[in-house]
């Protein structure tokens, strides 16, 4: 399937918030090679620690799209970044399930005597140390997070970024790299 022409998709968003019978599956159609192909970048990040697959990210992202009512998105470029906003909360929310898992869930806490060797880096609470490092960022400069949401959880090029944001590529790379050192700043 060719990729949807920008007037084409920006149409499908507009008859999905009119609530068009059909239109919010048929612009989920239009999008999915796209959507597969940001999610397979992200997820291609952390190959050995995969916590979903390609698949269960783009539907799962689905599902939360259409659960999420009306949405005031312009066009497609509102709609890739939108998505890439979807994508960070499903994969945060899914360490965090994950975590509460291994931790036994509803089941009582036990203490153990002994001391077990300490584990390698966990990706999962990595992920979440990083999502609350970005809260933190956006209470600094809400852009910087909207950069890292696009180019480390959407997977979008500097150049995708500057047009998802209307900003240049240039003040892309700037905001990219002083997100890199806030947030490098704040996880060690």
């Amino acid at each position: 399937m060719n990729e949807p022409a920008a007037a084409d998709l920006t149409d499908l968003i507009h008859r999905a918030q009119g609530g068009e019978t059909g239109a919010v599956d048929a612009l989920f159609e239009s999008v999915y090679p796209e959507l597969r192909r940001m999610a397979r970048a992200r997820l291609r990040q952390h190959r050995r620690n995969t916590l979903l697959d390609t698949t269960e990210l783009v539907h799962e992202s689905y599902m939360r799209f259409v659960q999420a009512g009306r949405l005031k998105l312009e066009d497609r470029v509102h709609f890739m970044g939108y998505a890439g906003k979807i994508m960070r909360s499903v994969i945060v929310d899914t360490v965090r399930e994950r975590m509460a898992q291994r931790r036994g869930g509803p089941q009582r806490a036990i203490t153990l005597d002994s001391q077990l060797a300490a584990p390698g880096a966990d990706a999962g609470a990595q992920i979440l140390e990083l999502h609350a490092a970005l809260d933190g960022l956006a209470q600094h400069d809400a852009r910087l997070v909207q950069v890292v949401e696009l180019r480390y959880f959407a997977g979008m090029t500097d150049e995708q970024v500057a047009e998802a944001l209307g900003i240049a590529e240039r003040t892309v790379r700037r905001d990219w790299e002083k997100a890199r050192l806030l947030l490098a700043e704040t996880l060690l």
